[in-house]
């Protein structure tokens, strides 16, 4: 079999294939990889690791669309992966073929039990999209190319001043929602996914509510992790730090608690170098009129609050929702500019390799679906923390880096969902400008909590 592929040599291709219609409706430019990774996924779940042979069956998949479809067709993406089916059918690979074919049924029936509880459980606030996409329309920065072009003629420069007023101009409305209710809130909740810009945000709520006469203190939930040797770990034996059973709940709910009651609190200390607490800790107390703050990964999960009543509590929630398309007329994932924000961090404050970041991110996602996305209907706030020009700014940081990334895991079968998540943010640095003046980034921007270089301890 593998000799009857070695007719089939992988380059050069030619694709008759320009574009793709996706279940959605919308139509993307054809991508090779996308067959590729869908194969290879397959063949690893059946204990395949043959990249090579995967390669050779993604050639057999653009060799038999070639013939089925005329120049600059536009097929939709079932049927692309009726030709995937055949091809590794037709080669022998009957197992992998089942696993791609089970992969397809599975993620259906997820799009049908999305599509039927939709109008009660869809967690994606469109209205908050569409205003993100339309200023950045506004603004010429809503695709890749446009972006570019302000780094290369000047626009970047009032592109930056208008997106930090933009963030703080939405701090302020947030302020004033918790204003009207100041009799009633003790406990203010800043939850988002990881690297969503939550502790910048808390300060900066912090700050304008001060002058508003609140008082707001932050109890830094960080702290709260237990010691490493007490951490969960995966299949992988690696820690799993996203989980919200890595933090002492019973200690915080003990602890919220006791605030509200007007007693105080010896809050521990965490050493994220060494991973574990430190033997000292520090009182906290609330005075009068003050109110707790807290911002975390998991602040919506029912038990990490659970001994403060509803009615007392204020839940704000924060997501990067970054509304640019990319060069194949798709929208840059908010996972992957978290990422690359959260590499760029680990990178200077946790002395952690952007590698490490990059091969844990299944953790982070697995743990957001988990224990953040269920719950973002119980919010009083949703808040976009992305920033349009941040791009640009993690090709300066990232751009250089990740081709070593994505070799590092191009060997590594078990590791397949970081190879694939590598690649793809590999091709979206490769497309940008690199940002032509990091200097000019404020010191109170809330991209300084992952590039460093602000006015905030972290």
């Amino acid at each position: 079999m593998e000799d009857q592929l070695s007719l089939f040599p992988p380059q050069p291709e030619t694709y008759k294939v320009a574009q793709v219609i996706k279940r959605n409706g919308h139509v993307v430019l054809f991508d090779r990889e996308k067959i590729f990774n869908a194969i290879f996924k397959a063949a690893v779940e059946m204990g395949g690791s043959n990249r090579e042979l995967a390669q050779k069956l993604t050639h057999q998949v653009i060799v038999m669309m070639n013939r089925i479809y005329p120049q600059d067709s536009t097929p939709s993406v079932e049927e692309i992966q009726d030709i995937i089916e055949k091809v590794l059918i037709e080669n022998g690979h009957a197992k992998t073929a089942k696993a791609y074919i089970l992969y397809r049924d599975e993620h259906a029936r997820i799009r049908q039990r999305k599509e039927s509880v939709i109008a009660f459980e869809d967690t994606i606030p469109y209205k908050l999209v569409w205003k993100a996409y339309h200023w950045n329309v506004d603004h010429e920065c809503h695709t890749i190319e446009k972006l570019n072009r302000q780094m290369k003629n000047g626009g970047w420069k009032k592109l930056v001043q208008d997106s930090e007023k933009h963030y703080h101009d939405e701090i302020r409305k947030v302020a004033r929602m918790i204003v009207k209710r100041k009799k009633e809130i003790r406990l203010m909740i800043i939850a988002g996914p990881s690297s969503s810009g939550k502790t910048t945000t808390t300060y900066k709520i912090g700050e304008v509510l001060k002058e508003e006469g609140i008082e707001f203190v932050l109890l830094n939930l960080d702290h709260y992790y237990k010691n490493l040797t007490e951490h969960p770990k995966d299949e992988y034996g690696d820690y799993d730090f996203e989980t919200p059973h890595a933090l002492d709940l019973e200690l915080i709910n003990e602890h919220l608690s006791a605030l509200a009651n007007g007693e105080a609190i010896p809050t521990p200390q965490f050493d994220f170098r060494t991973g574990t607490r430190k033997k000292e800790t520090v009182e906290f107390k609330l005075k009068k009129g003050e109110i707790v703050l807290i911002d975390s990964l998991h602040g919506l999960y029912a038990d990490m609050t659970r001994s403060i009543p509803s009615e007392m509590k204020f839940k704000f929630y924060i997501e990067a929702m970054c509304q640019i398309k990319d060069s194949m007329g798709e929208f840059v994932r908010w996972t992957d500019l978290r990422i690359l924000r959260r590499m760029v961090r680990d990178s200077w404050q946790r002395n952690y390799d952007p590698t490490q970041t990059m091969g844990h991110w299944h953790y982070v996602r697995r743990s957001e679906k988990k224990y953040i996305v269920p719950f973002i209907q119980t919010v009083d706030y949703v808040f976009n923390g992305s920033l349009p020009y941040e791009l640009c700014v993690h090709k300066n940081f990232m751009g250089h880096q990740f081709p070593g990334i994505v070799k590092f895991y191009d060997q590594d079968p078990k590791k397949v969902d970081a190879y694939i998540r590598a690649q793809r943010v590999n091709k979206l640095l490769e497309s940008l400008v690199q940002f032509p003046d990091l200097s000019s980034i404020p010191i109170n921007s809330l991209l300084r909590e992952f590039i460093g270089g602000g006015n905030y301890k972290y």
